[in-house]
């Protein structure tokens, strides 16, 4: 077994507990983000749709219901406040895959990769156009991404994926001429599918627009269950109040499912977020970025990260936690060993930065499938409809996902809800104890297949053979 960069080089830890000093326990996205605040849903209502989930997913399907049909009566029902989940807290990559990336989507979905491909570009392009026509404020740039190499053994998997074209190869001399790390070995510039945009802004500003089109916004309204009526409808239910709808999207993220079907299709994983103090001139100088790509390495267990509109860096990824029975707690944000390492990592790949402290730090949670992309779902006699499972790359997948929800309750037949990807539905997780041994065993193997020059081992393999390989 090999030591890999970020264990070749290690910073002082009395740096690393400096850098963390004074850093706040909340997402830098939603710090001081003025949003406006609604309601909980009082009473009983009648709607066209209701709309469980405030996050990316649930507003986008809102909105283009209402672009699709202004006439609707539209509501969305959050059980705290929206966008305060994963659409508050992720890293702001919009990534225009569909099926978490080329090698995942060829190896799941072989026959159907380009069209998935060009359907993904095509909903990125859509989302561009949309923040230009309704003037989104969501410092939205079209950067694409770097993946970059820390390995030797990951060089010649990058040189072989760029095309001259829309993916660019650098060697190592080029890559740190691009951006300026010490640990960088190649790297390959995507520059089409992939944007940044500010988390926070986005969810406000979809919520906005939903609101300017007449749809009806309520916070505080947890659903504690759907029912079928007689007469049809659907009735769905908070603990004071009920919604009678006609149809229902369900984008509830990894939050446990409505419907018990889906209950173990997905897993909620922790990844944890650092977010750095504005950088000086000087020091931005001492790194060069100038062309603001959003970086990811191409190891197993990988770091994202990428500059804001006000030159901090955003740092995350790595160090994926599952908790047994996969519970969702407030006190699971804050692990200390977890952001110790990540500001360790940091320091190795930007030794020029020593002495730069984060602002923020916290935790989100990924809705993890077995598949690693999305999946839907359809229930009550088509009635309602479920997406889920993106796996930590949902930022634009979500909107793709929300107009096959609605193509599923307009009964319409679509382009998309021909797609095998959306007809098939993944392997469920198993229940516990197995789903935390299985997973803690993943990631022994995929830590250690980092550390071994990417061979995988037979767990791995295996899982790769029945359709439960995971590629980053």
């Amino acid at each position: 077994m090999t030591s890999t960069a970020f264990e070749r080089s290690i910073p002082a830890h009395s740096s690393i507990a400096t850098s963390l000093a004074g850093s706040r326990l909340a997402p830098f996205w939603l710090d001081d983000l003025a949003s406006p605040v609604y309601d909980a849903l009082a009473g009983s209502s009648r709607w066209d749709l209701v709309v469980v989930g405030g996050g990316y997913t649930g507003l986008w399907t809102a909105l283009m219901a209402k672009q699709r049909d202004p006439d609707a009566k539209v509501a969305v029902l959050e059980a705290r406040t929206i966008g305060w989940a994963a659409s508050g807290r992720n890293g702001g990559f919009c990534e225009a895959t569909l099926t978490h990336g080329e090698v995942n989507g060829q190896n799941r979905f072989a026959s159907e990769l380009e069209q998935l491909t060009r359907l993904g570009l095509q909903n990125l392009d859509e989302i561009e156009a949309t923040v230009a026509e309704l003037g989104f404020d969501c410092d939205f740039e079209r950067t694409g991404s770097l993946a970059v190499a820390t390995e030797e053994y990951q060089v010649d998997e990058l040189r072989a994926a760029h095309n001259g074209h829309d993916a660019l190869f650098f060697d190592a001399e080029a890559m740190r001429a691009q951006v300026n790390s010490p640990t960088y070995l190649g790297g390959l510039w995507s520059t089409r599918d992939t944007a940044m945009l500010h988390p926070g802004k986005l969810a406000r500003e979809l919520t906005l627009a939903c609101a300017e089109l007449g749809v009806e916004l309520f916070e505080h309204s947890p659903v504690a269950r759907l029912q079928r009526e007689a007469s049809g409808a659907v009735a769905v239910s908070t603990r004071s109040a009920t919604a009678l709808a006609s149809r229902v999207a369900l984008a509830t993220n990894a939050f446990p499912s409505l419907l018990k079907r889906y209950r173990l299709h997905t897993v909620p994983v922790y990844d944890y977020v650092l977010m750095t103090e504005p950088l000086s001139n000087d020091q931005l100088a001492s790194i060069g970025w100038g062309d603001r790509q959003g970086i990811a390495d191409v190891a197993n267990q990988f770091h994202y990260y990428r500059l804001s509109a006000d030159n901090r860096i955003l740092w995350g990824g790595y160090d994926a936690i599952y908790h047994y029975g996969g519970r969702i707690k407030p006190e699971y944000d804050d692990r200390r060993e977890s952001f110790e390492l990540l500001a360790s990592h940091f320091f190795t790949t930007f030794p020029q930065l020593q002495g730069l402290r984060f602002s923020h730090r916290w935790a989100g949670v990924i809705d993890t499938s077995t598949r690693f992309c999305a999946f839907f779902g359809r229930a009550f006699s088509n009635r309602v409809s479920y997406a889920a499972g993106f796996t930590g790359l949902g930022v634009a997948a979500t909107r793709f996902a929300a107009n096959v929800m609605l193509d599923h309750l307009s009964g319409e037949e679509t382009e998309r809800t021909s797609l095998d990807m959306v007809r098939a539905t993944p392997l469920p997780f198993p229940p516990e104890p197995a789903a935390a041994l299985g997973v803690q065993a993943t990631r022994w193997a995929l830590n250690r297949a980092d550390h071994n020059g990417g061979k995988r081992n037979l767990l791995l393999r295996s899982l790769d053979a029945v359709g439960l390989g995971f590629d980053s």
